[in-house]
């Protein structure tokens, strides 16, 4: 009785079919986790080939994960953290090493605490995962553009052999945010959820940088210089680190840190000043005190590099933002030096940060990700409302929700 059972929900099994729309971290988990149990798995992507913003964001060392306890990893995600939570409880920056490990590639903890294969490279993971995929049984479809939904319900593609109709069992959505369409993350799908019902937050830049008014004779001039050793302020956060200047204004590893906040307050009071102490080791009165020896025939440049070693860009910063009659007040010297306002007057635009916030919201899914106004269509991924700062953060949830969207679909279909 029991093998004939076996046999018969097996049967029942492979008749299923899934199809998820987006060829990504989320999704390509999300495939993974299904056909492990023998579902019949379509992945569908618009670009012709697959995981393409993993690839760039791999360019420069893939940044995999995180090494932080967990506690502290947990909290990077914010007002999210409930959601996001349960997800990398189950599949964490620990068992995304192991699995990492079981594809035949190591990795090591930097000096950062951050995760990178020992390669640092993104493609030999990729091309070992879809090898390991192909060999499970999940079909890819390139150049299949998701268009929504027919009157029928059927899924809506553009392909270059022209429109296809798909039916399937499940649909698990993976389609990415709004940044770096060229990539395939377009955010396109939010007009085919908005006309479902579905509830979508409006999407924005994630990790961005910002534009700052600066003068042309400081933008031609520093355009792509480093800002090294400035601790950053903005509200609640204080964070030393480095960040570029651009023609256009700032971005940068620190700046992404406190993008979130600094966005937010542009949009809700229309303004955003960045402070920053640009001799974090040195204390305000040891900088008046050598400020304030006297200064000869020496230019002002030579008498800031010899005092207090203060070059290049950052004595840009004070000519830029500081009255030119200060600058012989040692003790205003030395206040525009730990605590320099940057005005920013807008984020940069969304194509160009690193991720995106907002989303598909939480409230429109069921704790198993799927929509609760569509039954049988889940949602992972970066098309969610939440978001993280970079550091291996966006990618450990992208892989841990495309898991949990995984599992949802087998407990839809009764395979658990």
């Amino acid at each position: 009785m029991i093998c004939n059972r076996e046999f018969f929900l097996y049967n029942e099994l492979m008749k299923k079919t899934v199809a998820i729309i987006g060829g990504g971290p989320a999704g390509l988990m999300a495939a993974e986790v299904l056909s492990e149990r023998g579902v019949k798995v379509d992945v569908y992507d618009s670009m012709p080939s697959l995981g393409r913003k993993f690839l760039m964001a791999g360019k420069s060392g893939l940044n995999l994960t995180h090494s932080e306890p967990f506690e502290q990893f947990a909290a990077r995600y914010g007002n999210r953290r409930e959601q996001i939570e349960p997800m990398i409880k189950s599949f964490g920056a620990d068992q995304l090493r192991e699995w990492a490990r079981e594809l035949g590639v190591e990795t090591f903890v930097g000096t950062s605490g951050r995760v990178f294969p020992k390669e640092m490279k993104a493609s030999p993971l990729l091309r070992a995962w879809l090898k390991r995929l192909d060999a499970a049984g999940v079909n890819f479809y390139l150049r299949h553009k998701w268009l929504g939904w027919n009157a029928d319900q059927s899924l809506k593609f553009e392909t270059p052999e022209g429109q296809k109709n798909i039916r399937a069992d499940a649909v698990v959505l993976a389609l990415g945010g709004g940044s770096w369409a060229r990539l395939g993350s377009s955010g396109e799908w939010v007009h085919w959820l908005n006309q479902a019902g579905v509830k979508v937050e409006t999407l924005k830049p994630s990790n961005c940088g910002f534009d700052v008014a600066w003068s042309p004779h400081f933008r031609e001039k520093f355009d792509g210089q480093p800002l090294k050793s400035v601790v950053l302020s903005f509200e609640s956060f204080h964070q030393q680190g480095e960040f570029i200047v651009t023609k256009n204004g700032v971005q940068g590893s620190l700046v992404y840190a406190a993008s979130a906040l600094m966005r937010d307050a542009l949009e809700t009071k229309n303004k955003a000043v960045m402070l920053l102490d640009m001799a974090p080791d040195r204390a305000r009165e040891w900088l008046v005190a050598q400020l304030s020896k006297p200064r000869g025939s020496r230019s002002m440049a030579s008498h800031l590099e010899k005092t207090v070693g203060l070059k290049g860009v950052k004595v840009g910063l004070l000519h830029e933002f500081m009255p030119k009659e200060d600058f012989a007040n040692a003790e205003k010297l030395a206040d525009f030096i730990k605590q320099m306002p940057i005005p920013l007057t807008a984020t940069r635009p969304l194509d160009e940060a690193i991720s995106s916030a907002g989303g598909v919201t939480f409230e429109a899914l069921d704790k198993n990700l799927m929509l609760r106004n569509l039954p049988g269509i889940f949602c992972a991924g970066e098309m969610l409302d939440w978001e993280a700062p970079t550091g291996g953060y966006l990618l450990t949830a992208c892989f841990a929700s495309g898991r949990a969207a995984g599992a949802g679909v087998m407990q839809w279909l009764g395979i658990l």
